[in-house]
């Protein structure tokens, strides 16, 4: 489907169409996150919460008390940091516990865990070492191991899962040089030889995570081109590239701004020979593998943050009770306090937000492509700032490296190192900025499937006449129900949490109302507003994470004595969610947008140069 301004490059349009084409156009299960962007809020999909079984959590239990007491006594995350090495002992001790083969299936050697035992593992040893964290997470989430459970061939899974069990290490090659975000610019070929029988790759693959350590890779490339309709479309398609192959080189180890002890490099291939039956799902279907594959893959990136924040929240609480200034302790003082309850409410709003989709991810009766880029964008977000903010209520400590702090012989939580390792969950797995075009065009997907034909040149005009008709009688009783009031049963639920159910109701009518008449104002030009598609986002991102807080302590509240003072967290996050979410409606109307962009427009032209003096550039 094309539903793009006539006025943008044919360049872009090209890329927005192709990569138009891989995504997932069928909406086979229901998504509570899209129902929250047309005016429908389903509370009986987020209630009650989907707590973890008995028998599911002591199976997690038993695995990540194992993992911890392992990771306690063996890596030092700051050694790793400094040296930028995890050490083969603790690879090896890894994998005896089968650390590399979580979510592998029993019958193939792995422990078989569910998605929800595997993002509480992410989550403990993200909170210890995020370079740790990575190499696992990258191995698992995106790399051979889960689109081989998605796709693979019996033979194919015979082969390669079996090895992750013994400790082989994964990774995944997308990203190259001249091509980010945009795969149309792939150049990495696999051109077929031996009457198709086998393909030889060639092209280089840039921040290949685990690559210069990865035993068995999955690689991205141009096949081919397939005729359809009379016009040459470019195929991309995946292989599983062992690396020991001929022709597998590392050529660079990238080094960044933190995560140290990550092994990510720029790899080449140089006429690799791979066989046809490496390749996963089919010719042509590289690009959709990857977007399916990072539906889920996404969801490790919220259960690693999540820990971080309840790492911070510790240290923000000792630090503010032990640092004293003006004969009292820092907590006691406001600007403290509002930072302490930001810290708090809202690593609450991420846990609530993680186990909803972990729980969603292993229910398999849900589409969670929204829900996991919501979950993604919304604590990949948070989670930076609690570590800002935790920092700053550390002050100078918070600044020094843990090194100078033990040789001070003072508190040493290494607050700076974990703000360095943290900031690229805002980049990787898809930006927050390519997470709300992303999120945009899967909650609009509604109304552009239903405005399709009347952009088409295929259709004829009766055709156009005939969907004019279905619209009107779609939206004819569509559109005036957003105006009614609705109420949502809240029986056994504590009155506080039930009005923000009340608000949730209300905000995703006003919210639905709101899109639709964005999409009548700009029609195929909506695609471009992007400061417009920002808004909309973030508006159901927040109300989503509205109702998993709320949910979350319900449930927490009725089943936990000590938890019960989780209606204060949800409460105070709600608040803030709400506040957020009037500024964007507000914004919506009165804003500096035109302004911003004119002065964007002048930068990039060099106009305002002249700010770009005296200084050593």
């Amino acid at each position: 489907m094309s539903m793009f301004d006539k006025n943008i490059s044919q360049d872009k349009k090209e890329s927005l169409e192709f990569a138009e084409a891989a995504r997932e156009i069928e909406w086979k299960f229901p998504s509570f996150a899209l129902q929250l962007f047309h005016g429908v809020f389903d509370w009986k999909a987020v209630h009650p919460f989907p707590l973890q079984s008995e028998e599911d959590k002591k199976i997690g239990d038993a695995f990540v008390e194992k993992l911890e007491k392992f990771l306690k006594e063996k890596l030092d995350p700051n050694e790793v940091d400094k040296t930028g090495i995890i050490p083969e002992t603790v690879m090896k001790g890894l994998a005896d516990l089968g650390a590399f083969a979580i979510k592998v299936p029993k019958e193939y050697g792995g422990l078989g865990l569910s998605q929800y035992n595997y993002n509480r593992a992410m989550h403990m040893v993200a909170s210890y070492c995020g370079s740790t964290a990575v190499m696992l997470s990258a191995h698992q989430s995106i790399g051979v191991p889960q689109p081989l459970k998605l796709f693979g061939t019996e033979q194919q899974k015979k082969k390669y899962l079996p090895m992750f069990a013994q400790g082989i290490v994964s990774a995944f090659a997308l990203t190259e040089p001249e091509a980010g975000s945009d795969p149309r610019k792939m150049t990495t070929t696999a051109a077929p030889v031996e009457d198709g029988k086998s393909f030889l790759l060639n092209g280089e693959k840039l921040w290949c995570t685990n690559g210069p350590i990865a035993g068995v890779i999955v690689v991205m490339a141009v096949t081919p081109p397939k005729i359809i309709d009379g016009k040459e479309h470019k195929q991309i398609t995946a292989f599983i590239v062992e690396t020991n192959t001929p022709g597998v080189e590392v050529v660079h180890r990238c080094k960044f701004m933190g995560l140290n002890g990550m092994s990510n490099g720029l790899m080449r291939f140089k006429n690799v020979k791979v066989p046809k039956e490496n390749i996963i799902l089919a010719e042509g279907e590289g690009l959709k593998l990857a977007l399916t594959t990072l539906n889920t893959g996404r969801l490790t990136l919220p259960a690693a943050s999540t820990g971080v924040g309840k790492w911070c929240v510790y240290v923000a609480r000792q630090s503010a009770l032990k640092r004293k200034q003006w004969g009292a302790a820092i907590g006691e003082h406001e600007s403290i306090a509002l930072k302490l309850g930001y810290i708090a409410s809202h690593t609450f709003a991420m846990d609530a937000m993680t186990w909803l989709t972990s729980a969603m991810a292993d229910d398999h009766r849900r589409d969670i492509r929204l829900e996991a880029a919501i979950a993604k964008y919304f604590c990949t977000y948070h989670t930076w700032k609690i570590v800002d903010e935790t920092l700053q209520i550390r002050g100078g400590k918070g600044y020094e490296k843990k090194d100078s702090l033990d040789a001070r012989g003072v508190d040493s939580w290494p607050v700076e190192r974990v703000l360095r390792d943290i900031r690229i969950n805002l980049i990787i797995e898809g930006t927050s900025e390519i997470m709300h075009l992303f999120i945009a065009r899967e909650a609009l997907d509604p109304h552009l499937s239903r405005m399709k034909p009347l952009f088409s040149s295929r259709v004829s005009v009766l055709g156009k006449c005939k969907a004019i008709g279905s619209m009107i009688r779609y939206y004819g009783w569509w559109y005036p129900k957003l105006f009614l009031p609705q109420a949502v049963s809240v029986k056994g639920m504590d009155p506080h949490l039930g009005r923000y159910m009340g608000y949730i109701q209300s905000t995703s009518k006003r919210l639905g109302r709101e899109v639709f008449h964005q999409m009548m104002r700009y029609q195929k030009k909506l695609e471009a507003k992007q400061a417009i598609l920002n808004r909309i986002v973030d508006i159901g991102v927040e109300l989503f994470a509205m109702a998993a807080t709320c949910s979350y302590a319900d449930a927490l509240m009725k089943s936990s004595k000590e938890k019960g003072n989780a209606l204060h967290l949800a409460e105070l996050f709600c608040c803030s969610a709400q506040q957020r979410i009037e500024v964007f409606f507000n914004e919506s109307e009165k804003n500096c947008d035109r302004q911003s962009i004119s002065v964007s427009k002048k930068l990039l032209a060099a106009e305002f140069e002249w700010m770009e003096r005296d200084i050593i550039k």
